[in-house]
Parts: structure tokens; C-alpha cells; sequence
């Protein structure tokens, strides 16, 4: 059981936590680093398969090229935008907390870990990548607990990733996340500040028994 302070807690990081692009250069203390991703490590695994690994990136120069293999697919893909007329916006959108953070960490998916045969992955072959995403969320969490920012840069081309980093060509490389101090903590995710898009109202997304509009 859980106290009502606790519980509150609990909630507080949940609405508190932001997506972050802007960072400090103070280092993170390693100690907070090792919690955050022990937590991560306990994220709940279908089939207890626990698909992921953690690259820990501090090199300047690493750094250096995964901004550049960002940006160059931030670039590409702003193409898409161009008939809505949102392609500025999007490319105003910033992305340089890769190379101000001090500490970057890949967090990557094993379509291999456990073997052939996952309890419950043969069923639906996706829970790795959704098993991974559960460790992410906890490393988020966690990081905001610690008073440090998160940021996840969500474009970039996998073989760029895998050959800067040297991942096996069967590794997903899933995300890349800033962690760092910060002081421009978002009261408001930025892609809603930016009026890039509003929070969906929850009523709306709710069903009870089965699907209906």
C-alpha cells in the first residue's frame, strides 16, 4: 500500500514530465544515472524477455554525428509539411539538445533476447518494441524524480544510428535520450505550446464494452 503523499508523487511526475530540448552543460551525477536506469531495468517485459540495452554517450564527437544524422532527417522530412504550410515550424522545432546534454543514452530493442519461442511474443511479434517502450518510460519518469530533464529525438535513419554506435544490423536502436539539468522546464509539452497540436479531450477516447463513436 501506498500513502496518499506517495500516491501523489506518483502523479505529480506524471503530469510533470516533458519532453526537453534545451540543456545545461553540469554533468548528472552518476549515482542518479544508475538509478534511472535501474528503473528502466525493471520495467515489466512480456515474457520476461527484457529486449533491451542501454549505450551510454558522453563522447563529444559521437555526440556530434547523431545530431548530424538527426538533422539530416529533419530536413527530409520536412517535405512532408510543405502543403500545410508547416514545414518552417517544423524545422524551427529544436533538436540541438543531442549535442548540449551531457549525456546521451541509446536505448535499444533484441528481436533475439529469450530466444525463438517468448511466452506471448509469438502471438503478437511487436511486444519486444512495446516491452522497450515500457523501459522508457520508466527511465522518463525516473529522470524527472531526479530533477533532471529528458529529451527523445524520435527522427533519425536506424543504418545512421547503427553505424555511428556499431550496432548489430539485428538491433533496434530505439531511442536516442538527452538526459541533463535544465532551466527551461516546459509548464506545457512543446508541440502544444507550439500549437503543432492540442491534447485529444479524454471523453472522447473512451468506450466501455466495445467500440463506438
Amino acid at each position: 500500500m501506498f500513502t496518499n503523499e506517495e500516491k501523489e508523487a506518483i502523479y505529480k511526475v506524471i503530469f510533470t514530465r516533458r519532453d526537453v530540448r534545451s540543456f545545461l552543460p553540469d554533468p548528472v551525477p552518476e549515482e542518479a544515472v544508475k538509478r534511472i536506469i535501474k528503473a528502466a531495468h525493471h520495467a515489466p517485459s512480456v515474457g520476461f524477455m527484457q529486449p533491451w540495452n542501454f549505450i551510454l554517450i558522453e563522447s563529444e564527437e559521437i555526440k556530434d554525428r547523431l545530431a548530424w544524422a538527426a538533422e539530416k532527417e529533419r530536413r527530409a522530412l520536412a517535405i512532408h509539411y510543405e502543403d500545410d504550410g508547416r514545414s518552417t515550424k517544423f524545422l524551427d522545432l529544436k533538436i540541438e539538445g543531442l549535442k548540449e546534454a551531457p549525456l546521451t543514452i541509446c536505448v535499444t530493442c533484441d528481436p533475439s533476447r529469450g530466444g525463438s519461442h517468448v511466452l506471448g511474443r509469438n502471438s503478437i511479434p511487436e511486444t519486444d518494441m512495446m516491452s522497450t517502450a515500457c523501459a522508457i518510460q520508466n527511465m522518463w519518469l525516473a529522470s524527472c524524480a531526479e530533477g533532471l530533464a529528458m529529451g527523445w529525438v524520435s527522427f533519425y535513419k536506424k543504418s545512421d544510428v547503427r553505424d555511428i554506435l556499431e550496432i548489430p544490423p539485428h538491433i533496434d536502436p530505439v531511442a536516442l535520450l538527452s538526459i541533463g539539468y535544465t532551466d527551461v522546464y516546459p509548464k506545457n509539452p512543446i508541440l502544444e505550446t507550439a500549437k503543432w497540436r492540442k491534447r485529444e479531450e479524454l471523453d472522447r477516447l473512451l468506450f466501455h464494452n466495445k467500440w463506438s463513436l
